[in-house]
């Protein structure tokens, strides 16, 4: 790296050949360029380099934050050289994520002994060893851990608690009842706890939310500003987290400004958590609010609470009215300019004036929607993903329309359904479905159900005169993020929970959406994350080609249920996008009869940044060779995951296979290959880290799902 040549030919302006030397760079471009240098890859390579790269690489800038989250080439050996010869200037290390690191690998964090945060969020981690590394890190404010069956608070030593004492920030995720160092941590101001409490043991005996006798009331909230609990399905998380809650309920923290409880399904409203969201209503001023929907259906808390310079809202799956929401929650449209994320996935009746007399799929209220546009302008993150959010035919009163004004919007999350046009443009049968089907000239004809599509990207889709899709993407140009999800879409593979085997149909204005309007989101030149999901009248895939080309920044691609069920019709054009994905770090694709076979992971092997693979597929098929040829090609793939309609003895040797073949070259390797419609799925997906399976194998919309930077 000690010298980077570009020759740059004139031929035609008889200019002579230059070399550029790299070291000719000021510091200040080399440190920049630097930091996008893995930080093992710093230290124990580009620093060997020459001098002055070694001077660099030791650069304050470069060393006193170091991050191995997803540097999945990462060894316990590395660690250790690491933090050897830069231990004592790292001030933030965060290894969260790298399950693969033996436990032991944390006694190397002795090493530094400066941090002030720390992140072990996913790996492993005894009571001993934690008590062991907290002795030493006295400057600690700020610790993310796992707790796992067998964490023990009485091996803390008193060196250890004192530390922990100190701490102002703690994120834990808990895999058992326990309250895990709350009770130690006395000044904290932040807390973020994830429930993963499985309901029974993988013995099969039925577990209890009950904490220890005694322990009910140690928690110390008094400094607390940030609550923030996610749950998993799953009532023993109910359980556990009303004991954490019931310590708010006697006396809640007179700083408190973000008040957030994600929980899925029913969580019935207590006695004591009444209690809490009184006192939090007469004596607290938030700035952030989620609450579970059965609490706010009420709407009591919601008249009574008081905001100060709110940054951001989830009101998910509530039954929440738009007038309500308009007239108590954004007031009218006067205090919501601080505002920059929102999540209104699932709330069915935001966007009309009432709930009572409405079915979920009359048109919205467009008034109400543009109050909530000119009220939070400067919206980042949206999220009205789960419900029917149907336009009338009012001239520039479209919902897309509308949503063109929010010109900040980083991420946005929306039904199928509500980006065709109005009712009278709805019962007309889809015009990309007819046209198709005609007779070419005198050239060959297309047959019904295998249709062609333009190879060259430049072809086939020219913007509609009257599409509000490809107005709203024009407007949008920054955005990073785009879910498109059919509103009555649920995937196949559940959290917890036997397989979906089937599905609702899609709504019926979301058979207007097709090739043409995913070509659309081509005009995103800085898309990374996209998902589409339930789009049935999807014919071709030609659409997905303009994406793959043109946006050449992705990095996330998830689709699921596209076109017709019964066959993959849009698999020619899909494969021909992946041969443009340079840059895709991870796939997602849930399909019903989806054929994995040599062509597709040949198209596949072009995605030579490819990280994480996962292929959800009912009555699904595996061509074996196909897999390993593929993993052998692509060789920054760790996580492989496959559930499909194969055999289990199948499925187990395709498995075995894989990790014989190259868990040596990538100890992160994570490969899960089984059949879909198992009875014993739930055990297999227990095993999964967490990173891969919150991230990738489940199915969730992620668009303002928390707010942002809610952890360092």
């Amino acid at each position: 790296m000690s010298r980077l040549r570009e020759e740059i030919l004139g031929e035609e302006s008889g200019e002579d050949c230059h070399v550029i030397d790299l070291m000719g760079f000021s510091d200040e471009i080399l440190l920049h360029i630097l930091s996008y240098v893995p930080s093992t890859d710093l230290i124990l390579n580009v620093k060997r380099a020459c001098r002055k790269l070694a001077t660099l690489c030791l650069d304050k800038s470069l060393t006193h934050a170091v991050v191995l989250h997803k540097d999945y080439q990462v060894s316990k050996d590395k660690v250790k050289q690491l933090l050897k010869e830069i231990g004592k200037e790292i001030l933030q290390l965060n290894m969260a994520g790298c399950y693969w690191l033996p436990s032991s690998t944390i006694d190397h964090v002795l090493r530094c002994k400066n941090l002030v945060k720390l992140n072990l969020s996913g790996c492993h981690l005894t009571s001993l060893r934690l008590s062991k590394m907290l002795s030493v890190l006295q400057n600690l404010r700020s610790l993310a851990i796992d707790v796992n069956p067998g964490f023990d608070a009485s091996q803390l030593s008193s060196e250890c608690k004192a530390t922990l004492s100190r701490v102002l920030e703690l994120k834990q995720t808990l895999y058992t009842p326990s309250y895990g160092v709350v009770p130690c941590c006395t000044s904290l101001e932040k807390l973020l706890l994830y429930f993963e409490i499985l309901d029974r043991s993988r013995e099969g005996f039925i577990l209890s939310g009950q904490l220890m006798v005694g322990e009910s009331n140690v928690p110390h909230y008094q400094n607390l500003r940030v609550f923030y609990a996610r749950l998993a399905p799953g009532y023993v998380n109910q359980e556990v987290v009303r004991l954490y809650l019931a310590v708010l309920s006697d006396r809640t923290p007179e700083n408190l400004h973000v008040f957030l409880i994600s929980a899925p399904g029913s969580f019935a409203e207590t006695g004591a958590t009444k209690n809490l969201l009184d006192s939090m209503a007469r004596n607290v001023c938030l700035d952030a609010l989620q609450l579970p929907k059965s609490w706010l259906n009420g709407f009591s808390l919601l008249q009574h609470v008081k905001f100060n310079n709110p940054f951001y809202f989830s009101f998910s799956r509530c039954t929440l009215s738009g007038s309500y929401l308009v007239q108590k929650v954004i007031n009218g449209g006067k205090d919501l300019k601080s505002l920059t994320s929102l999540n209104l996935s699932g709330c069915i009746h935001c966007l009309a004036p009432d709930s009572f007399f409405r079915k979920a799929e009359d048109d919205i209220d467009s008034s109400i929607l543009e109050s909530l546009v000119v009220s939070c302008c400067n919206l980042r993150h949206l999220n009205l993903s789960a419900a029917h959010h149907h336009s009338s035919e009012n001239l520039g009163k479209h919902l897309c329309q509308l949503l063109a004004r929010l010109k900040h919007l980083l991420s946005l999350a929306l039904p199928v359904c509500s980006i065709t046009g109005g009712a009278a443009n709805a019962d007309k049968p889809p015009m990309q479905s007819v046209t198709n089907m005609l007779p070419q000239g005198f050239g060959k004809k297309a047959r019904v159900g295998v249709q062609t599509y333009p190879r060259n990207v430049e072809q086939g889709h020219a913007k509609p005169q009257s599409s509000v899709f490809w107005t709203l993407l024009e407007s949008l140009l920054l955005l990073e993020s785009l879910e498109l999800v059919g509103s009555n879409f649920s995937s196949a593979m559940p959290r917890n929970e036997p397989a979906i085997r089937n599905s609702l149909p899609a709504c019926s204005r979301a058979q207007h959406v097709g090739d043409t309007e995913v070509a659309a989101i081509s005009q995103l030149t800085y898309l990374r994350n996209l998902t589409l999901a339930q789009l049935p009248n999807i014919l071709t895939g030609s659409g997905l080609i303009r994406i793959g080309a043109q946006c050449q920044h992705l990095r996330t691609l998830s689709l699921a249920n596209l076109g017709m069920m019964g066959k993959v019709v849009y698999l020619p054009a899909f494969m021909d996008m992946l041969k443009y994905c340079k840059h895709l770090r991870d796939l997602r694709l849930e399909q019903p009869y989806f054929s994995a076979n040599a062509q597709f992971f040949q198209a596949l092997s072009h995605c030579s940044s490819l990280q994480r693979l996962c292929i959800i597929s009912r009555n699904g098929t595996l061509q074996s060779d196909a897999v390993m040829s593929f993993m052998a090609s692509c060789l920054e793939v760790i996580m492989c995951h496959m559930f499909t309609g194969e055999s289990l003895t199948a499925c187990k040797n395709l498995q075995q296979s894989i990790v014989r073949s190259f868990q040596a070259e990538r100890p992160a390797l994570n490969v899960v290959i089984f059949p879909l419609l198992h009875e014993d799925l739930t055990e297999v997906i227990r095993d999964v880290p967490m990173m891969h399976l919150d991230e990738i194998t489940l199915f969730k919309s992620r668009v303002a799902e928390e707010p942002p930077n809610l952890w360092w």
